[in-house]
């Protein structure tokens, strides 16, 4: 394939991944828009425990990992019955798992905000939209798999198409639940959960019925030895992603602490922020699944130096796309906050903190598509390395330092300067290429 070509083919593929990160990225909108009417605490309830969540549903991302890359690369070598195996063992291995999150988080949930060291005003609300969200935890876990899995086969327009509609079914469950049936800050948990199920369930149905490359026939059934194979790779790939989320992530958890004691109006800002943010993340998530596919079946079908150009190519045209979207969030940061809250304080704060972020958005986005690209090859442990170094060192660091000093707004630069540290070494490392240098066989 000429460079063109591979650029025709990145675009072709990312942008359903795009929309359905606009789609998500709309959900966490409308979600914190709603509350938002509610008031300041209820935004807060949620801004409190949206770290936690973070984790969990981490958990989720890099479970579907372990089985996505292996279809990628089975994908990429025609094996295609090897794909269908490797789905049929994986959505029963990591529902399994997912019910053992859900348990634990069930088991956390009224002690979770006193950890986090919420004001007793906010406590309940916090503690209710937890366990709602927890329970949910499985068909999360069903619904990421299955898009995970799909867009592996090089199917993204399936998931792209459902995750616009799961936005919208967002929309009409909140708004029966938040407003119609006075649920408040448990009917924002709830209409989302039930959203994500009905999304789930769908992809589910299509992937087992009607995708070519894995659907469920009679003979798809893996053998016990190819089952241990198969586990085996997935948690090689997953383990590292599993500690960096949860030590990154609790990295945010940590920033949460830092910043409770801010107050109500800070801890409002700082969720807002980071959900309008989200607008800047849209074509970055969009090319690392790209990146990941193309480049994991570049390997599978042993054409390193195609993953290569594929690498650089979704590097450049994601990190492009976030420095667009960068400056349109820096000049429109009035308004984006505006959407999301009506509290004076809360949207001048929130202000500070995106103009600040805007500057960042451009090695983030390396950062962002370069982990899908090592994903793809199956190299987890040195970016999951990579990222958890800098949250902890970075961006902690620095945020001791600037917090006390600053406030929130100290906390925001040293978020933007750890993502532009990060984005420069993830750069250094697929231009060294021994990223590429996995263990996994498309046998």
């Amino acid at each position: 394939m000429s460079g063109g070509e591979q650029f025709k083919l990145t675009l072709l593929l990312a942008w359903p991944s795009i929309m359905a990160q606009l789609a998500m990225c709309l959900m966490s909108y409308i979600d914190a828009a709603m509350v938002g009417r509610l008031g300041s605490e209820q935004a807060a309830a949620i801004g409190l425990v949206s770290s936690t969540t973070w984790i969990f549903g981490s958990f989720c991302y890099a479970t579907s990992s372990g089985f996505s890359v292996q279809i990628a690369h089975r994908c990429g070598a025609k094996d295609f019955v090897g794909a269908k195996r490797i789905f049929r063992h994986g959505v029963l291995a990591s529902l399994g798992i997912s019910v053992l999150l859900m348990l634990l988080a069930v088991s956390i949930h009224r002690a979770l905000p006193h950890w986090l060291g919420g004001t007793p005003e906010i406590l309940a609300d916090a503690s209710a939209y937890f366990l709602i969200y927890a329970l949910f935890l499985p068909l999360l876990q069903l619904a990421v798999f299955c898009e995970a899995t799909l867009i592996a086969s090089g199917n993204a327009k399936v998931p792209g198409i459902l995750s616009v509609a799961m936005c919208g079914l967002d929309v009409v469950f909140n708004y029966v639940f938040i407003f119609l049936l006075g649920m408040g800050v448990k009917g924002a948990a709830l209409g989302t959960g039930l959203a994500t199920a009905a999304a789930g369930a769908f992809l589910l149905w299509y992937a087992v019925r009607r995708s070519r490359e894995l659907r469920q026939d009679e003979y798809v059934r893996p053998t016990a030895p190819e089952r241990r194979q198969v586990s085996r790779q997935a948690f090689g790939i997953s383990w590292p992603l599993w500690i960096q989320n949860l030590i990154s992530r609790g990295a945010y958890i940590a920033a949460t602490v830092l910043v409770a004691p801010l107050g109500t109006i800070a801890i409002a800002a700082n969720s807002f922020a980071i959900i309008a943010e989200g607008f800047c993340y849209l074509p970055g998530y969009g090319l690392e699944d790209s990146a990941t596919t193309l480049v994991g079946q570049s390997l599978g079908a042993k054409r390193p130096d195609m993953a290569k150009r594929f690498a650089w190519i979704t590097i450049g045209t994601g990190a492009s796309m976030m420095a667009f979207l960068a400056v349109l969030m820096w000049l429109f940061a009035p308004q984006i906050m505006g959407l999301l809250s009506q509290d004076p304080e809360v949207i001048a704060l929130g202000v500070k903190c995106l103009r600040i972020e805007a500057w960042a958005e451009l090695l983030y986005g390396v950062s962002i598509v370069a982990y899908g690209c090592c994903i793809g090859a199956g190299d987890t442990l040195v970016p999951s390395l990579i990222n958890l170094l800098s949250m902890w060192v970075i961006r902690l660091g620095l945020a001791l330092w600037l917090i006390p000093r600053y406030g929130l707004v100290g906390y925001w630069v040293a978020m933007a300067t750890e993502l532009c540290v990060k984005g420069l070494i993830f750069a250094v490392r697929i231009g060294r290429g021994r990223w590429m240098k996995t263990r996994l066989t498309a046998a």
